[in-house]
């Protein structure tokens, strides 16, 4: 198994823990020709080779990306990522404190839809 393939295995296997399985077969079965070199791209360098360096445990890498996706105003990713930080051992009060820091720094608007996704997700997931 070359170098590469080897980062893909692991990163599926990443992003499988941390987004869930079923929303990363979804994710995958619904890859078309156009969009699958993106996919690899994410599923190799994303979660092959960032998510899996030693700097950071993957408690702190999902809040930094609820912050960031609070800041770049990305509501699908965000609430899919707050799934993750509860699988990751985030806490709900965690995650509301990571959004809480966004406002002050990201403005108001977007730390309120991030609240509001994270809500919902957290709904979903039973945990508030």
């Amino acid at each position: 198994m070359s170098e590469s393939e080897s980062r893909r295995e692991a990163g599926l296997q990443i992003r499988r823990d941390v987004l869930g399985t079923e929303y990363v077969e979804k994710s995958m079965s619904s890859t078309s020709d156009f969009n699958k070199p993106v996919q690899d791209l994410v599923t190799e360098f994303v979660w092959g080779t960032v998510w899996q360096r030693p700097g950071l445990d993957r408690k702190t890498r999902s809040l930094l990306n609820l912050a960031m996706l609070t800041a770049l105003n990305r509501p699908h990713e965000l609430g899919i990522h707050v799934a993750g930080a509860i699988r990751n051992g985030c806490t709900p009060d965690e995650v509301q404190e990571a959004l809480l820091q966004t406002t002050v720094y990201c403005g108001a608007p977007a730390a309120l839809d991030a609240f509001r996704v994270a809500a919902k997700a957290l709904s979903e997931l039973d945990t508030v």
